[in-house]
Formats: structure tokens, C-alpha cells, sequence
């Protein structure tokens, strides 16, 4: 792990975003409640809140952080849940890979509660939309 000990305590945010390709039945499954395995996106948002909590635990070189908020939000369209998650902290690193690790993990939730209805399920585009503070400054990702 890098040294950030000499590093200010900054107010950091960062928002990520990722989908979920799926079929327009299993859509409609979900928007039903009728997967089996259950409330799909709510089991996603949970274990999302609770990736951020343990990235330092799964990305060995990430320090702890002192996360204040996360929040997960989809959208569900014909084809795919889009996943998008915002955290902060007031800390001495950003918050990126938590951020990016919430939307990773919603998405294989969501893939794991679909995938004995949905085998044609896949992950895409995980990527980190924009992030504030520290010392490298603002990140925003243009998207065309």
C-alpha cells in the first residue's frame, strides 16, 4: 500500500456505473418479483452497501476508509438494469474502487438471482463516471 499519511483529509466522492444485459422476459420477471431466488434488486442494493464496506477486504492494495454515504440506484429498462453508485468519505484517498466495486458486485448479484432463468445474462461497461477531491483533482468521464 502507498503512504498517504502526508495526505490531507478531504471531503471525496465518486460515482460509478455499470448494466446488466438481460432478456425482456427476465425483465419482466424482476419487475414482477417473480424470480425465484427473490427481490432482485433490493438483495443487489444491500450487497452492493456492503461491498463498499469490504473493498479494502477483496482489492489488497486499497486502504479503509471512512465511508460517510453510498447510494445505489437502478434503472430498468427493456433490455438492462443499469447500476450506478455514488459514495463519499472524509478521508486521506478517494473512493473509486469502492464505488466501483458496489456496482461490480450489484451486477453479479443481479446476474446470480437471474441465472437459472436468464443464461444469456451478462455484465458490461463498469466504469467510473466522474470523482471529486484530493490532491489529483476532479475526473469527469465524457460520454458520448
Amino acid at each position: 500500500m502507498i503512504d498517504v499519511g502526508e495526505k490531507r483529509i478531504t471531503k471525496r466522492k465518486a460515482v460509478a456505473k455499470g448494466e446488466v444485459l438481460l432478456s425482456s422476459e427476465t425483465i419482466e420477471l424482476i419487475r414482477e418479483g417473480k424470480i425465484p431466488k427473490g427481490d432482485v434488486l433490493n438483495c443487489a442494493r444491500v450487497a452492493a452497501v456492503l461491498a463498499v464496506k469490504r473493498t479494502p477486504e477483496l482489492i489488497p492494495m486499497c486502504h479503509p476508509l471512512q465511508i460517510t454515504h453510498s447510494k445505489i440506484d437502478f434503472d430498468v429498462g427493456e433490455n438492462e438494469i443499469k447500476i450506478k453508485a455514488e459514495v463519499g468519505a472524509v478521508d486521506r484517498t478517494g473512493v473509486e474502487m469502492e464505488a466501483l466495486t458496489a456496482v461490480a458486485v450489484a451486477a453479479l448479484t443481479i446476474y446470480d438471482m437471474c441465472k437459472a432463468v436468464d443464461k444469456t445474462t451478462e455484465i458490461s461497461h463498469i466504469r467510473l463516471l466522474r470523482k471529486t477531491g484530493g490532491r489529483s483533482g476532479d475526473f469527469v468521464r465524457k460520454e458520448g
